[in-house]
């Protein structure tokens, strides 16, 4: 992979100089879905797939970008005086977003590059895409630059880069996630304090099996938007019996019962029991993760499932087609959606022998019913970005 990527440099931008080879993971959410921007706990993990870059670095201020994902696009140029959102450079605005947002929190980008890139994460998946190519783009710039930060605070820049540029509220996790992985392990990480620990996941004679809609989330970026409204509301609720709380993952399940009559919308009732049960279950999972407890930690996999359905409403036909699929299967330990929701993808971890049948049963169940293809992957827990 990395031969052609850099083939294809050469052939663009010519072979002279220092060319620098990066790779940045993509992210899968183990579970603890929709509440990093709730202040709760999330048990991500890195993966083996992500997105590789060949960079040299230019003498004059010009960044030049082509990618094998987007060949039509050809190369797209912009200069380091111009870092603005433009549509039609498309996804170089995220190339642009973290120079500007590493340049705003002080540190000097005072030269340009030469870039081609490949991602092996399909696009619309939501296993972060566009996540990894920030922090492919942050580790870059650190190696390129000699900036001395930790990759904590290079998530921190990529997420703000997001926030404030690309102008997508999203909250920490993608880009934790993909800045500290480490191989065959999760990351246990408080959204609020950003504290974070490792678990370590032994699956054994078990697999992770992602499971690809291949729906196009057109919905999934409004909704984000309309329930995250919905928790800043229940929030501002909340507050007027427990002025204390800064976050609704502040309160456990047992207090959110004896108050929740104080949210009088029916509908954020149910948003705000999401987000504390699935926070406690984020909870539980890291402890049966630690006991090697996969069995019980795949129960939990389903009660997340059957909440974003029932209570934050982000599933969707495809995504539950796929799920009610899977819990039928023999050798699945648990499964439900992962990511924004509304389609995407689901996590389902599946004993080893029966990965084969379980990619055919169900991919032949879910074309009968929805009418189109799933696409299947057996996931491996990955490492932290590198330059290779």
């Amino acid at each position: 992979m990395l031969d052609k990527i850099l083939n294809v440099f050469k052939e663009k931008f010519g072979e002279t100089g220092t060319i620098l080879k990066f790779f940045a993971p993509g992210r899968i959410n183990l579970i603890g879905e929709h509440i990093d921007y709730n202040g709760g706990c999330v048990l991500p993990c890195a993966l083996t797939i992500g997105t590789y870059g060949v960079v040299r670095k230019r003498e004059d201020n010009k960044i030049r970008c082509y990618s094998l994902n987007f060949e039509d696009k050809g190369i797209i140029e912009t200069e380091i005086e111009n870092l603005k959102y433009q549509s039609e450079h498309n996804w170089v605005n995220y190339i642009k977003a973290v120079i500007w947002a590493f340049e705003q929190k002080g540190h000097k980008i005072d030269k340009g590059f030469d870039f081609v890139c490949f991602g092996t994460i399909p696009n619309g998946s939501g296993l972060s895409s566009s996540a990894s190519l920030e922090i492919l783009i942050s580790k870059i710039l650190i190696d390129l630059f000699n900036i001395n930060i930790s990759m904590v605070e290079a998530s921190l820049i990529s997420q703000f880069a997001e926030n404030k540029f690309i102008g997508v509220n999203c909250g920490i996790m993608d880009q934790f996630a993909i800045a500290m992985g480490k191989k065959d392990n999760a990351i246990f990480l408080n959204t609020n304090t950003l504290d974070y620990k490792y678990a370590p996941v032994k699956l054994d004679d078990m697999k992770i099996v992602i499971s690809n809609t291949n729906k196009k989330r057109e919905l999934a970026d409004s909704k984000y938007n309309e329930r995250r409204k919905e928790c800043e509301n229940s929030l501002l609720e909340i507050k007027k019996v427990k002025p204390e709380i800064e976050t609704l993952a502040d309160l456990t399940p047992e207090e959110f019962e004896n108050i929740k009559d104080v949210i009088k919308d029916e509908t954020w009732q149910k948003r705000v029991k999401h987000v504390l049960y699935e926070n406690d279950r984020t909870k539980k999972a890291y402890e049966f993760l630690q006991q090697n407890n996969i069995i019980e930690f795949g129960k939990l996999l389903n009660l997340s499932h059957k909440s974003l359905k029932e209570d934050y409403e982000v599933t969707g036909v495809e995504l539950d087609t796929l799920v009610e699929i899977s819990w039928k299967q023999e050798g699945v330990i648990g499964s439900r959606m992962t990511g924004a929701g509304f389609g995407g993808c689901t996590v389902s971890i599946v004993k080893e022998q029966f990965v084969d049948i379980f990619i055919q049963n169900v991919g032949k169940e879910y074309k009968e019913k929805i009418g189109y293809d799933a696409d299947f992957y057996v996931a491996e827990i990955g490492d932290a970005p590198k330059q290779i």
